[in-house]
């Protein structure tokens, strides 16, 4: 059975941006992604990093092997090519700046709209890891 959330919850969710809740040892954020939709797909850039203030406040993309490569991860789009299926957000892809290794990806709204899972795999989704980011406030 799947649920739908209403086109409001969807418009509210891409309306704000989303802070990725993968938590430093600190427990704070990391980047703050501003979630986008264009013609269906839903889109994903680095709005602001945070940072320790020792570390490169503007770091590049040096491991990244497309376009990207040795690019400013600030403003860098990570995730892209995401339509509706259902109750989540699939068939795109979400870019590790990292590792500079692009991952099929999958998102699924929660809590409301509050929370995104999401899931950056190779070949199938079982493959993968996941985080959760939370709605910036």
């Amino acid at each position: 059975m799947r649920t739908f959330l209403p086109a409001s919850l969807i418009a509210a969710l891409l309306a704000s941006p989303f802070a990725l809740a993968q938590e430093s040892p600190s427990g704070k954020p990391t980047a703050l992604i501003r979630i986008t939709e264009n013609g269906g797909e839903l889109q994903g850039k680095i709005e602001k990093l945070f940072r320790p203030a020792q570390e490169d406040q503007n770091p590049k993309c040096v491991q990244c092997q497309d376009a990207r490569k040795d690019q400013p991860i600030l403003g860098m789009s990570i995730l892209s090519g995401l339509k509706k299926d259902g109750d989540h957000y699939d068939g795109g892809e979400i870019l590790d700046p990292k590792n500079g290794k692009v991952y099929k990806a999958k998102l699924t709204l929660r809590e409301g709209g509050r929370k995104l899972d999401v899931r950056g795999y190779i070949g199938m989704p079982m493959l993968g890891r996941s985080q959760t980011w939370s709605r910036q406030e």
